[in-house]
């Protein structure tokens, strides 16, 4: 019963810094323009990204000298940051990537796997057993492929005010796990 919390509260998580329904704007906008994104391959690329990350990260860490409660409380920052965006509607993360290579960016980094998502996977793992975040991305790939696979379809049963929704939700979960992320690995960084 445990591991299926940490699993969900994962999954939520991580389904809220992704926010691929949120995003549902910025790729239909995307595609208005004229650029062409590949779901399947977009989805392959994030998920093997997310993964190194999850398991490379903290060696890359260590090559910084950076422990995992230090890095876990700056992505509570970024988090805090992304939550603020989602809630107040302004745009501190610019997206200014090259214009033709729409399947990597913007679409894998840094809408999927973007600063936010790669530290909150470090810091989820500094709160939650490997196999609860592993299985929490692996759901949310599956989600992040779907929403892309039948993005008209999804826009359409969400509507512009059930995105809107979405994002506001998803905003105060992300500001509540920020301040909660900051407060338990901040008494390790103290000591």
């Amino acid at each position: 019963m445990n591991m299926l919390r940490e699993i969900a509260s994962a999954f939520v998580v991580l389904f809220a810094i992704i926010d691929i329904t949120g995003s549902i704007p910025i790729i239909l906008d995307l595609k208005a323009k004229g650029r062409v994104f590949k779901p399947a391959l977009a989805t392959i690329i994030s998920t093997v990204l997310i993964f190194v990350f999850l398991f490379l990260g903290e060696a890359v860490l260590g090559l910084f000298n950076v422990d995992i409660s230090s890095f876990a409380v700056a992505g509570a920052l970024v988090i805090f940051v992304i939550a603020v965006e989602m809630i107040f509607g302004v745009e501190i993360f610019k997206n200014d990537g090259p214009p033709d290579l729409a399947t990597i960016v913007p679409l894998v980094f840094p809408l999927i796997a973007g600063a936010g998502t790669l530290t909150t996977v470090l810091s989820l793992r500094a709160e939650y057993s490997l196999l609860s975040v592993s299985i929490a991305i692996l759901l949310n790939m599956g989600v992040v492929y779907a929403v892309l696979r039948y993005l008209p379809w999804v826009e359409k049963v969400l509507g512009k005010a059930g995105i809107y929704i979405l994002r506001k939700f998803f905003g105060i979960i992300l500001l509540a796990m920020a301040v909660k992320l900051f407060a338990s690995n901040l008494s390790g960084l103290i000591q």
